[in-house]
This record gives C-alpha cells, structure tokens and sequence, in this order.
C-alpha cells in the first residue's frame, strides 16, 4: 500500500493591515506571512475500501467533509476520478483556531499529498487555485515562506526571507471568531496602521530589528479589548528580551521575536509556568529554501 508522511506548517502574521471592507462583504488586507517550524503530522495512506477516512489525535476535530483536509483530498479525488480509498491521519501540534492557519496547512498538504500519491502532475500554481476553494489561507500554505499578501489574501508575492531569530508562540485558553473580529473592526477609528513597505524594505536587508520595529496587527484592536490576556502576553515577552510581540491574524495566539535564545526559553519557560498560556512552543522561521 502506498504511504505519504508530510509535515503541515503553521504560521504567523508579522504585520496585517486592512485597507477597506468591499461592498460584497470581504476585506481587503495587506500582510506578511511567515511560516514557522510548528507543524502537524500527516499520513496518508491508500486503502482498498472506496471512500475517504479522516483520523486525529483530538477528539473534537471533525473527520469528515467539515475538516478541510477531507474536503481537499475528496475535491483532487473527484476531479480526477480516483476510485480507490484513501486513510488520512492528523497528528496535532498547531494549536487550534489560534490564527495560525492550522486546518489550512493540513488541507494544503493533502493537496500536495493527493497530487503526488497518484501522480496528477499538478504544478505548485495549480494546487494554489484550487486550494483558494477551500480557503483563503490554503493557498498561501502551499507557497510558504516569506510572503506578501494582498486583495483578500489570494494574491501572495514571495519577499526576501525571514533573518534567522526564535520565535516565541503562545496560545492563551480562549476562543476567537475571525468572523466576529471582521465585523467589529472599525477601520476609521484605527489610529495606527503597520508600514508593510517598510518591513519589506527591513526583510530584503536583512535587518530582524527593523521588522520587529514594525510589527502591527489592526485586529488587536478589537480582540485586545475582548481578551486583555493577550496584551499580558505581550508584555511578558517584551520584559523577557523580545524585539517586539504581536497577536497573529484575528488571535488569540501571541507571537514574540527574540535574537537570544536563552531569552526565548526563559520567556517561555515563564508563561508555561503561569495561567496565561497553556501551548507555549519556542521555535524558529521556516524558509522552504532551506527547510524540508
């Protein structure tokens, strides 16, 4: 039987503005996405028996058509009409609805996965425009990296990579609607919005402080004041030594950049040993270039 292990990466935002809400509703943003060393674990393995089964190791986690990594793998499958059966296993470690595109990447992978088990001969470009029927992030996790996204997320352009640092990643217990923040973002009370030109100009220069200088998320503006927790977490890793700390996507999770590593582990050593965070994980930039 024909078995695939892949790695499904999360992420983090280093800056996200949002230009405008669009008369049908989507919001146009522009943001840099970096890929982190955090991944889930995917196998997939082909099964005799028709049909798609879906594994993981949290109980709550839909295994069927409601997991993007099912609707992934029945869409390539479909298209292509591919009769066998196919086993998807998820091993978890990207926390959960935590703005780290977790159920994203798993879908990206399975498409990749899906692509290469039956040889399909799908380019990376059109694994991406099918991946953006699936979701807004599926696409970007497909490219991953450095990259500069724009319209509604699905017009992405690689960047200069990520200087070489540790990146803190904390998930305080909450919950937060990507969808509730949307809607209850006031874009003309916004007072600050981040120099997404000026952290690329940093990025292609190679200077970590000068994109840690310019880290901003317009959505803590509506979720800090929901869940002050997560400016708490901000703080605690600002007074540990970090270069700067910034809530990814719509939250809650916390994301903090350190030069020194013993600073990451001692920050992080901190928040596992307190009630703010309970997924608390020290870990580096993924650079597809470099990384596998």
């Amino acid at each position: 039987m024909n078995t695939i292990q892949m790695k499904a990466y999360g992420k983090v935002n280093l800056g996200l503005d949002v230009i405008r809400r669009r008369k049908d509703g989507y919001h146009e943003v522009r943001m840099i996405m970096q890929t982190v060393q955090l991944y889930d674990k995917i196998t997939m393995e082909e099964r005799r028996q028709k049909g798609i089964t879906l594994e993981t190791n949290l109980s709550f986690l839909p295994v069927n058509e409601n997991n993007i990594a099912y609707k992934a793998a029945r869409m390539l499958m479909e298209e292509f009409h591919i009769s066998g059966g196919l086993n998807i296993k998820i091993e978890k470690h990207i926390p959960v609805a935590a703005g780290m595109a977790g159920g994203s990447t798993d879908g990206a992978a399975v498409l990749y996965g899906v692509n290469r088990m039956y040889q399909l001969g799908l380019t990376k470009r059109q694994l991406m425009e099918r991946g953006v029927r699936l979701g807004a992030d599926v696409p970007y996790c497909i490219m991953r990296g450095t990259v500069l996204s724009e319209g509604i997320g699905e017009i992405l352009t690689p960047v200069a990579a990520m200087p070489d640092c540790h990146i803190l990643v904390a998930k305080p217990p909450i919950s937060v609607s990507t969808k509730y923040v949307y809607e209850h973002l006031k874009l003309d009370s916004v007072e600050r919005h981040p120099d997404i030109d000026g952290m690329v100009a940093a990025l292609e220069a190679g200077r970590l402080k000068g994109v840690a200088d310019r880290m901003e998320n317009v959505l803590e503006t509506v979720t800090i004041p929901e869940h002050p927790e997560i400016e708490q977490i901000k703080e605690v890793m600002c007074s540990e030594g970090a270069l700067n700390a910034m809530m990814s996507g719509s939250g809650p999770t916390v994301f903090g950049i350190f030069e020194d590593k013993k600073q990451g582990l001692k920050a992080r050593d901190i928040l596992r040993n307190g009630t703010l965070a309970k997924q608390v994980y020290l870990v580096k930039p993924f650079n597809p270039r470099l990384n596998r």
